[in-house]
Parts: C-alpha cells; structure tokens; sequence
C-alpha cells in the first residue's frame, strides 16, 4: 500500500461562479465525482491509504474550478490538466485513470450546469483525449 500525505499545497477553491452569475459548489460536485471514480476503481482503496479520497476530492475541485474558468472565459483547464497529468505521472498514477476521472468530471459538471452540456463535454474530452496522448 502506498502512503499518502494529507493533501497540501493550495487549497481548492469551495465554490466557483458560472458565466450568468450564479455560484456552483464545487466540494458537492467532486465528492459524487470522487464517489463513481471509486466505484469503478475500488482497487485505489487498497493500493494507497485512507488520504486517497481526500485526493480525489482535492484534485477534482481543482479541475471542476478550472472547467468553470474555462466556461468564463479563460482557457485553464488544458493547460492545469496538462500540468496535473505530468506531476500524477512522476508519482507513477495511471494517466488512464485521470482521463476517466475526467469524463466523469464532466458527467458531473454537465448534470449541474445542463445549458453548457455541449461546451463542457467538448472541453473534458479534448482535456481527457491530451491525457490519454501524454501516457501514450
């Protein structure tokens, strides 16, 4: 089993504002992102400690928070995700698994925000499919 640390670094941002003004939350959002990932991976349960749902939820606030930039506006979530990809890597975390938590990222993301459906599934997936050529 691997040991991970409590998540550190800069703390993911709680809520985000959506380009008509209202505000999404962003932990509600990551933990039912972080709850299907696991689902389908339960093995990561076994294979690191009891922090890798604190992780999941960290990092994919981080990513729903770069998404909302995105949808405002500003290309963020390419270039994170690019960044998180190559950090994830170093620790030797299968790059496969971040495009799936992606996907489910937007499944997510587009079920609370149904008028951009179109333009978040188009960003994650472009985001997935860089991923996915990264660990290539």
């Amino acid at each position: 089993m691997k040991r991970l640390r409590r998540p550190g670094g800069m703390d993911p941002p709680a809520v985000a504002t959506l380009p008509d003004g209202e505000a999404i939350e962003l932990v509600a959002a990551a933990e039912e992102v972080t709850r299907r990932y696991f689902a389908e991976f339960p093995d990561d349960l076994d294979n690191y400690s009891a922090e890798v749902r604190d992780w999941a939820v960290h990092d994919t606030q981080h990513i729903l928070s770069w998404a909302v930039s995105e949808l405002n506006g500003f290309r963020a979530l390419g270039r994170q995700v690019d960044w998180l990809a190559r950090v994830l890597a170093a620790r030797d975390f299968p790059l496969e698994r971040l495009a799936r938590n992606l996907e489910l990222s937007a499944d997510v993301l587009a079920e609370r925000v149904p008028g951009e459906r179109d333009a978040i599934e188009a960003m994650f997936a472009e985001a997935a499919r860089g991923v996915r050529a990264a660990s290539a």
